[in-house]
């Protein structure tokens, strides 16, 4: 939850300067302090100085993936006090899936408007810790279930 008095402070960790760019103006406008990293090794250095209200997250990078980060996070029991917003181009649902799995509270597909991202961000640091983990599991339980069905044996009435 945002601290009195002060704006929440976000950590972005995206490896393409030019989504760093757009999604910082547009946070820092809404009134949140921003510090943005291109990589993972460079999150993993800030977060324990920054003490971030909220990480937005990229997946695919170098050196340090943001898989690694989730991993860091975890292994440092700062999930889910952190939350973790990822924001990737990974679309398969399988990644969704194990995104929530790593501690993910959010996951949204590039590309995507950065009102969106904003909002879910707004929305996200609102919510109290108990909150934050029953939309957690919650997004983690759609997106098993969505996983399910797609990937779920079909009839043979559909293949003759």
């Amino acid at each position: 939850m945002q601290r009195s008095g002060e704006s929440s402070k976000i950590l972005l960790i995206e490896d393409e300067a030019a989504i760093r760019q757009v999604l910082r103006f547009f946070l820092k406008h809404n009134g949140y302090e921003v510090l943005d990293v291109p990589d993972g090794s460079e999150a993993i250095r800030a977060i324990p100085n920054f003490k971030p209200d909220l990480i937005i997250l990229d997946l695919v990078m170098r050196p340090v993936s943001g898989w690694e980060v989730l991993q860091w996070l975890r292994n440092n029991r700062l999930t889910p006090q952190i939350p973790v917003l990822v924001v990737s181009a990974l679309t398969r649902l399988k990644a969704q899936v194990q995104g929530f799995e790593e501690g993910a509270i959010e996951y949204i597909t590039k590309p995507t408007q950065p009102s969106l991202i904003v909002e879910r961000v707004r929305t996200i640091l609102a919510l109290n810790q108990q909150q934050r983990t029953m939309l957690q599991h919650t997004r983690m339980d759609e997106q098993r279930k969505t996983f399910e069905r797609v990937y779920a044996p079909q009839p043979e009435e559909f293949f003759s």
